[in-house]
């Protein structure tokens, strides 16, 4: 059987293991080791298979994926995400649908010490969604705003996918990082308007709150304000001078942020121990979805399958405008079914050659790619970050959630159509660094 076609197959299997609803990373896993049992032989899979994935869980890059994890769970074990919240609230809860622009800007924030976007909205379906229910705003306006506002903690440094990117691309770990404050923040400011032109057209949707004296404004400012921008100043500003790597600033920045919660003695033992576990169990997933991905992607690299899909991109009798505009479809459509991270892992092989040729700058089609993947975790039937508020909710239905998301899906759109007309968003801090 031709190595092309067993490819071909392979992802068809793929897709229909995945709509069956079985685990993606023991899919990729048994698709990859077969895959290469048909093509190399059993000897050259077992070979292959340990030395691929003892290289991947080995990688020294890595390492900084627990390390950051476990940043973002002391942050919200040791209440952070509540200083961060109250300050938000205080600032713009009064204006129309103000709790959802606060919880906007809190979740930017909170990006700021937590790389996880399921994270990110779980925390706040938690802190912020009790609050706008008792306000009187609209339910499933109100859990799609969490939803989508947890897309901003991947994109504001530190982010797993960029280190996870990274990692498949051999880019700077740091130079991504800076390119996604800009963009970060101008999703952020785009997510706020979308509430406000939602809420503008229905009032009833979102009363605004009550105003508060800007001496209290401050002083919420000031407490939720300070611990992230401590924090995020040890990390970006040592990776910025050169101080140390993007992999030891992942032990830099826990250990500020143990510090921080420690002193402002917020933490308690219990708090510490849930931390750690609940670190142990995201990583562990990570990781092992990274090293079954890297598995499959070592199949797929000898049927020539992503070399094949980088030519027929490239050949396409369209500008690289309409071919990125392709790739975003795609993986939007693709994000629909499949988790954000696994997409990546599997996308990432096959796009990334094709935008290379096609003269696609590798640190903002980064940015793109990870914006791309907000779509996916709104959209059903997988919508990661829609179950993550559903389950933490258990009263709105899913459904309602889903439908209520559409402002913050055109809101995306219009963020990723800015940075390709205007690439500049995402490249002109990591051209600062040289």
């Amino acid at each position: 059987m031709d190595r092309e076609l067993v490819g071909l197959l392979s992802i068809v299997l793929l897709f229909i293991l995945l709509f069956a609803r079985l685990p993606i990373a023991f899919v990729m896993l048994v698709l990859g080791m077969g895959g290469l049992f048909l093509l190399k032989g059993p000897t050259a899979m077992l070979q292959s298979s340990a030395q691929t994935m003892y290289s991947t869980l080995a990688s020294y890059s890595l390492v900084v994926v627990p390390l950051f994890t476990w940043m973002g769970y002391i942050g919200f074990h040791a209440g952070i995400s509540e200083h961060l919240y109250d300050a938000a609230y205080k600032l713009v809860g009064s204006l129309k649908g103000g709790l959802m622009m606060a919880t906007s800007m809190a979740c930017a924030a909170f990006g700021a010490i937590c790389g996880s976007t399921t994270a990110t909205s779980a925390t706040f379906a938690a802190l912020a969604l009790p609050q706008m229910k008792k306000h009187g705003y609209n339910r499933g306006l109100a859990a799609a705003n969490v939803a989508a506002s947890g897309i901003l903690g991947v994109l504001i440094p530190p982010s797993v996918i960029f280190i996870v990117y990274c990692s498949l691309t051999a880019q700077s770990v740091t130079k991504l990082f800076v390119a996604g404050i800009l963009p970060g923040l101008l999703l952020m400011v785009l997510f706020m308007a979308a509430t406000y032109i939602s809420v503008a057209r229905h009032p009833e949707l979102a009363p605004p709150g009550p105003l508060f004296p800007w001496k209290e404004r401050i002083k919420a400012v000031a407490r939720g304000g300070v611990e992230v921008i401590i924090i995020f100043a040890a990390v970006m500003g040592g990776l910025l001078s050169g101080y140390f790597t993007a992999t030891e600033a992942g032990s830099v920045g826990a250990f500020a942020t143990l510090l921080v919660v420690l002193a402002r003695r917020s933490l308690t033992w219990q708090a510490f121990v849930n931390s750690l576990k609940d670190t142990i169990r995201t990583a562990t997933m990570v990781m092992f979805l990274v090293a079954a991905a890297a598995i499959y992607g070592k199949f797929l690299e000898i049927t020539y399958i992503p070399a094949m899909i980088a030519e027929w991109t490239v050949s396409l009798p369209l500008p690289p405008f309409a071919v990125m505009i392709t790739i975003l479809l795609i993986l939007m459509a693709m994000g629909c079914v499949i988790d954000a991270l696994a997409m990546i892992l599997l996308t990432i092989p096959i796009f990334y050659p094709a935008a290379r040729v096609l003269g696609f700058d590798p640190v903002w089609f980064g940015v793109i790619v990870t914006l791309a993947l907000g779509l996916g975790v709104l959209t059903p039937p997988v919508g990661a970050n829609v179950y993550v508020v559903f389950a933490v909710d258990k009263e709105t239905p899913v459904m309602e959630i889903f439908r209520a998301t559409w402002p913050y899906l055109i809101a995306i759109w219009v963020c990723l159509i800015l940075l390709i007309l205007f690439p500049q968003i995402a490249t002109l801090l990591p051209g600062l660094l040289g």
